[in-house]
């Protein structure tokens, strides 16, 4: 006889008579409560002084923030799923104490209430809080940068060269057109004489063309449909070519959808074979694997965009970092020159950094790095043992306005030399090209790099910013921007880099076996003190004035 089967009570209608709160529901170590902790002692007085009175009430700020972090916590990156997690998820129930605003409310949240920087100081409060619990010190960056595709069409490109060529062949076509036009017009008439042409101002010139043809009564029909055609087609073309190259300024191509963007070349891509598409050049700072500063730049090169990650920085902080780790791609001239002025450690390898160690490279006579030099007397000694004197000083400038120089030192009798071939293969006599101030840069960060520290910095450097990079892309699926134009990328991001120090901070949490609701807790606390200081602060002034 077999047992008789008890199913527990199921019953989709039954009302309760007290319902159980919201809060009940969601563990005391859940994620949620601290994002909650977190976003409750930011200071919004900026973002509440968009809002003006007035008309009907709108959704508390604070309840935003908490939502849209969270969200982002969560990989939920749409204001649509946003909005419909807060009708069905607990946690987001909770978190916005059910207040539903539809997707059109966030979104416009985060375009118009956060505009003007507004994000960015949200993501210096939560890295100074982080400095004060002991996670971050702010005294190291690890830096490194990423191509992050843009929402824009990959098809909407427009090339500068393209641009500019085009343009040079449109006007000399056109300038060619109106110049034959006005000797026709001078011929004809023998009062007009042929004007000095001119390429400033080509509508005005063909008005002017027109204008005398319907005064003179022009009976050459084709060469009036030709200028006519330059005013209706021509000029215009002109125009938008201008304007693209204005758009552009010193890029090199930028999209139509998203004019902020420029085309590089990516790593990952739909088709895996690193072509160019409209990004972002995304550089961030980590520490302890923690997100502590971030910048979106249109250039695609690491090392053109070092200087101004370092003074946002400082503007951020309002104190610069002692040293700095980076990879190869920032060892240039300018930024060792910039970091040493400023006093940062710099832990930056050069391109030719690893290639030194090899027995290849140190063997390799014929080297300029391999050479005799003498300081003293200023010149280089061959393999065959020929003084290579200083000829003069090259200067070239960078694109971001910093000026090289590069010593020239010249051999004086290289013919029938018995290793020319191996040596090198020009005509004439070996020249070669030194830049001093750059070689004693890289001695200074080879030394650093190779001290006790340099390689602690190289270890750790591997697992700083490539790992964030790992978690962004591959855990949290951020690898394209939603957004069109480079402010709202850049808040975008700030929103992703707010989320995932959160989010990092729960990990660890959890790892070190401490419950999260601990945190919470003590963030809540420290919101009391700082509101209760804030609080003592205020009376104390307004009872100075009453005695004053």
């Amino acid at each position: 006889m077999c047992a008789k089967i008890v199913y527990k009570s199921y019953n989709q209608n039954d009302n309760l008579l007290f319902p159980p709160s919201l809060g009940e529901l969601i563990p005391e170590n859940h994620p949620v409560r601290t994002v909650s902790a977190i976003i409750d002692r930011l200071d919004i007085s900026d973002i509440e002084s968009t809002y003006k009175g007035g008309g009907t009430s709108s959704f508390h700020p604070r309840m935003l923030l908490k939502v849209i972090v969270y969200s982002y916590m969560s990989n939920v990156y749409s204001g649509r799923r946003m909005e419909r997690l807060l009708h069905e998820n607990v946690n987001y129930m909770w978190l916005s104490g059910m207040s539903r605003p539809d997707f059109r409310t966030i979104n416009r949240f985060r375009s118009e209430r956060l505009c003007d920087g507004r994000f960015e100081e949200l993501f210096r409060q939560t890295v100074i809080m982080m400095n004060e619990e002991g996670v971050v010190s702010l005294k190291v960056q690890y830096i490194d940068g990423t191509k992050i595709e843009s929402v824009a069409n990959k098809y909407t490109f427009v090339w500068k060269g393209s641009i500019e060529k085009n343009k040079a062949k449109l006007e000399a076509k056109v300038d060619a057109l109106l110049k034959a036009a006005e000797s026709v017009l001078a011929e004809e008439n023998e009062e007009c004489s042929a004007e000095e042409p001119s390429m400033d101002d080509l509508s005005a010139r063909t008005e002017r063309i027109l204008q005398k043809m319907d005064e003179q009564g022009i009976s050459n029909r084709k060469l009036r449909r030709s200028v006519e055609k330059v005013k209706d087609e021509s000029l215009p073309k002109l125009v938008s070519y201008k304007r693209h190259l204005e758009i552009m300024g010193e890029r090199n191509s930028y999209s139509k959808t998203d004019p902020d963007a420029t085309f590089m070349r990516m790593k990952e891509d739909a088709m895996n074979n690193g072509q160019t598409n409209p990004g972002y050049n995304v550089q961030i700072a980590t520490e302890n694997q923690f997100i502590t500063n971030y910048g979106i730049y249109w250039r695609p090169t690491d090392w053109g965009t070092m200087i101004p990650f370092l003074d946002s920085f400082r503007e951020r902080y309002g104190t610069q970092s002692n040293e700095v780790v980076a990879d190869s791609g920032y060892g240039n001239e300018a930024n060792y020159a910039y970091m040493e002025s400023n006093g940062i450690e710099a832990y930056v390898k050069y391109n030719m950094f690893h290639a030194e160690t090899k027995r290849r490279y140190a063997n390799n006579g014929f080297l300029v790095q391999n050479m005799y030099y003498n300081a003293c007397e200023d010149y280089y000694v061959c393999p065959m043992g020929q003084h290579m004197n200083r000829i003069g000083t090259k200067r070239d400038r960078t694109v971001s306005g910093y000026t090289t120089e590069s010593a020239r030192y010249k051999a004086q009798r290289c013919e029938g030399c018995p290793l020319r071939g191996s040596c090198f293969k020009a005509r004439g006599n070996r020249m070669i090209e030194v830049n001093h101030r750059l070689n004693q840069y890289k001695r200074q960060a080879r030394e650093r790099l190779l001290s006790k520290e340099g390689i602690r910095h190289r270890g750790r450097r591997c697992i700083e910013p490539e790992a964030v990079f790992g978690q962004m892309k591959y855990n949290m699926a951020y690898r394209r921007f939603r957004h069109v134009g480079e402010d709202k990328v850049t808040m975008d991001f700030a929103f992703f880099a707010i989320a995932f120090n959160i989010k990092k901070m729960c990990a660890k949490l959890r790892k070190a076996g401490k419950g999260l609701i601990t945190f919470a807790k003590s963030m809540l606390i420290g919101l009391f003190i700082n509101r209760y200081k804030w609080k003592i602060a205020t009376s104390y002034q307004m009872n100075q004035k009453k005695a004053s």
